[in-house]
Order: structure tokens, then C-alpha cells, then sequence
């Protein structure tokens, strides 16, 4: 089932490309990252051109819970721990000005934009709730902790922080697309240097992003050992009144909440693509349990992109690709990370110098826990004997009993029951 932001009657359509063409900039993609990429450089004043292979926003931008927020979990603590006070202030500072360019931009538009009370809250543990309130407050964020709120369950604590927001994601993408160079329907075959291969023609560039959620160059930034994918669940419940404001779980593997008019969309149900997780039936039994005389309007799912840190990867691609940039790894937070990273590369394109280009660049060190997690599940998918197998790098594939489809705990890549792509990094149906 679509989420519910799909139900739009007046959808922008752009034809695909028709011949081949020249451009400066490239962009690979028709998420939000891309389509703030093209605008800001639009409005810089640079020749640009957008592709996505599918219709913009028919990905992870479409499916979003669309939180605008400089909070990511209880992340500036483990930022301080890890890099130090300085980096973590300069990631806070990214988020604000994200937060702050989408207040600038929704003033004067229909997208449903609501200024809201974020919470990240933890059901056992106010130790590290405390903590975080503390490095906010040291990078000079006004958060504090509170135990009460309006979740249905009591908490151990929670980060709150005031005056963020939350909107309808594809009225606002919708919106600045339809003055940008998009082509949809246009599939990306083959990049090489400075020439990309679509079914629509030709294309020859100067710089090229990619921003297709999971990107798609497989030779350059050994980005199959830097991300995995995480899916996630949503159900909209009429009834079940509002929690006034936007409350995620600290626990990745933990429920979120937010309002969006009459409805509440509850977010759980996660996992790791490809591995077992509580998807829908997990959400119902919590929507049965804490609001009995609610109803389910509207159910979807989603995945993310996951870098080994918690932080984004937005910059050079790798070391050996000169003129290619990348957007990726937003874990759930990709509002803010799509704003991030369109003006951070848009500046390095206009060879401008960006504060936060040490903080999200790709080639940062790799040596975290999380990289022989990644290690061990590409190995096992690659040895496991079975088919069908993903055309992306080999794995064996897992069917999803949930929602009828062939999944790649490697990588990430779906595939519907017939074989037809659902999700990259794969670019190919399955064989």
C-alpha cells in the first residue's frame, strides 16, 4: 500500500530525456537529496540536469514520517565521545541550518509544515538521556529532559527539544520541482568518466552527483561494506488521538509517533533488510494494546541507508573519482540530511569552502563495530547456496513472507515475486 502523502491529486509529471545532451552537473536521483542538489545549484546559477529512472519521490522520500529536526537519535553525545566537541558542534550547526532553510522555504507554500516539540526518549535507560541533554546543552542547544509525555506508555526519560518541525513531504518536493531541468522515466545504464549511459540517450557531464538513496557506482567507495539498509514500518491510525509532537525511540528497533492532521502515523516494526523483523504485526499489536478503539487507514514501509557511524556520507565519492559527488546514509533522517547535503555540495562544486566538509566526508575512517557486522553479512550472503541471487553483487536472497518479496540482507536490494526491481543498489531485475 502507498503512504498516505501519495493521495495527491495534482502530481507534477516530467517527460523523459529525449535525446542525448551535455550538462555541467549530473544528478542521479529524484529523492529530496536530488532535488535540492538541482535547486540550489539552479539558483547558483549552474547548469544542471536531474534524472531518476522511476517518477521523483517514488522511493524513501515518499514513504518518510517527514520529521525536520536536528535531532537523530541520541547522537551528540556519541559525537563528542568520538570526534570531539568541536565536529559535533559543527554537525549541530548543519541541522539548524537545515531546519532553518525549510522554515525559510515552507513560509509561503501549501505543504502542511507545523512547528513542533521533538522528543528521542529511552523506555529503560535515563542515564544516557541525561548524557545527551548534556552534550546539547555544552554545543549550545536548549534541551532538557523530561519523564512525562503524551506517549501511551510511561518512559525512563526524554530529550526534549522545542520549536522543530514536521510536513507534507511530497506537497513541498512536488512544489520546488516543477521549475527544475527533470527527467523521469530516464534509467541510468552505465556511468564512466565524464558520460553517462541511460535508455533515453547519451549524457555527457562535467560533474555528476549521485543521489540514488544507495549508490549505484559499485567500483569506487567500497560503499557496500559502508552501509547496509534498515527497514521500517508505519501505520496511520484514525482515532488514536495526539501525542503534540514527534517522538522516536532511541533503540532503532523502537517505535515512533507524530500527527499528521486527524491521523497518527506509529513507526516500528524495524530490521534489517533481508533479516526478520516485527513489520506490521508488530505496530498492530502495539495499536491494539495502547489505542484499542483505533483504526488503520493507511499502512507502507520504508528503508534507510545506514553508514558504519551515524553520520551521512555527503562529498567525493572516493579518492579516484575526481568531479563525482555523493549523498548517502542518512540513517532516518533524511530531511534534514537531504538540506545538508545540497548545499555542502553544491559549494564544493562552486569550489566554495563548507565548515561541514570534514564532518560527512565519504572517505573518513571506516574502523567501527558496524563494518564486520557488514563484512560477515556480505560473506554469508555470498557463500549461502541457494537461489534466486542478487544481480547487485551475488547474494542469496530472503523472501519476505510480509510483503511478498525477495530481499538482500547484504545490501538491501527487493525484488517483487516476479523479479522486478523494488529497491536499489541493484539496477537490474532479478534474473
Amino acid at each position: 500500500m502507498d503512504s498516505l502523502w501519495k493521495d495527491l491529486g495534482d502530481i507534477p509529471r516530467f517527460a523523459p530525456l529525449q535525446a542525448s545532451a551535455d550538462t555541467d552537473v549530473l544528478i542521479v536521483g529524484g529523492g529530496m537529496a536530488g532535488l535540492l542538489c538541482a535547486r540550489m545549484l539552479k539558483a547558483a546559477g549552474v547548469d544542471c540536469m536531474l534524472v531518476e529512472a522511476k517518477r521523483i519521490c517514488s522511493g524513501t522520500t515518499g514513504n518518510t514520517t517527514a520529521k525536520i529536526t536536528l535531532q537523530h537519535g541520541l547522537i551528540y553525545s556519541k559525537l563528542i565521545k568520538d570526534l570531539g566537541q568541536e565536529r559535533a558542534a559543527l554537525y549541530l550547526q548543519a541541522q539548524r541550518q537545515a531546519c532553518k532553510e525549510y522554515a525559510r522555504l515552507c513560509r509561503d507554500m501549501d505543504c502542511d509544515y507545523e512547528v513542533k516539540d521533538s522528543y528521542v526518549y529511552s523506555l529503560y535507560d535515563p542515564v544516557r538521556v541525561e548524557q545527551e541533554v548534556h552534550a546539547l546543552n555544552l554545543l549550545g542547544e536548549a534541551a532538557c529532559f523530561c519523564e512525562k509525555t503524551q506517549l501511551p506508555f510511561s518512559v525512563a526519560g526524554a530529550v526534549q527539544v522545542s520549536k522543530q518541525a514536521q510536513f507534507h513531504p511530497l506537497k513541498f518536493a512536488y512544489t520546488i520541482a516543477k521549475e527544475l531541468p527533470v527527467y523521469e522515466n530516464t534509467k541510468v545504464l552505465e556511468l564512466m568518466p565524464y558520460k553517462a549511459l541511460t535508455d533515453r540517450g547519451e549524457i555527457r557531464w562535467k560533474k555528476l552527483i549521485i543521489a540514488t538513496h544507495f549508490p549505484i557506482l559499485n567500483k569506487h567507495g567500497a560503499y557496500f561494506l559502508k552501509l547496509y539498509q534498515h527497514r521500517s514500518y508505519v501505520l496511520a491510525l484514525e482515532g488514536a488521538g495526539d501525542v503534540q509532537g514527534m517522538y522516536v525511540d532511541e533503540d532503532k528497533k523502537g517505535l515512533s509517533f507524530r500527527n499528521c492532521g486527524d491521523l497518527l502515523l506509529l513507526g516500528g516494526g524495524s530490521h534489517r533488510t533481508g533479516k526478520r523483523g516485527g513489520n506490521w504485526k508488530e505496530l498492530e499489536s502495539v495499536a491494539r494494546k495502547y489505542y484499542p478503539e483505533a483504526k488503520w487507514v493507511s499502512r507502507w514501509a520504508t528503508q534507510d541507508c545506514m553508514s558504519l557511524d551515524g553520520s551521512a556520507y555527503i562529498g567525493q565519492y572516493s579518492r579516484s573519482t575526481q568531479d563525482v559527488y555523493v549523498a548517502t546514509g542518512f540513517h532516518k533522517w533524511g530531511m534534514t540530511s537531504s538540506m545538508v547535503a545540497a548545499r555542502l555540495l553544491t559549494d564544493l562544486i562552486l569550489e566554495k569552502d563548507n565548515a561541514y566538509r570534514e564532518v560527512f566526508c565519504p572517505q573518513r575512517s571506516m574502523l567501527h563495530p558496524q563494518l564486520a557486522v557488514n563484512t560477515a553479512e556480505s560473506l554469508l550472503g555470498l557463500l549461502t547456496p541457494t537461489a534466486p541471487r542478487c544481480p547487485h553483487m551475488g547474494c542469496a536472497l530472503k523472501y519476505n513472507p510480509q510483503e511478498h518479496s525477495w530481499d538482500c540482507p547484504c545490501h538491501g536490494s527487493r525484488f517483487t515475486q516476479q523479479g522486478q526491481l523494488l529497491d536499489n543498489p541493484a539496477t537490474d531485475d532479478k534474473k
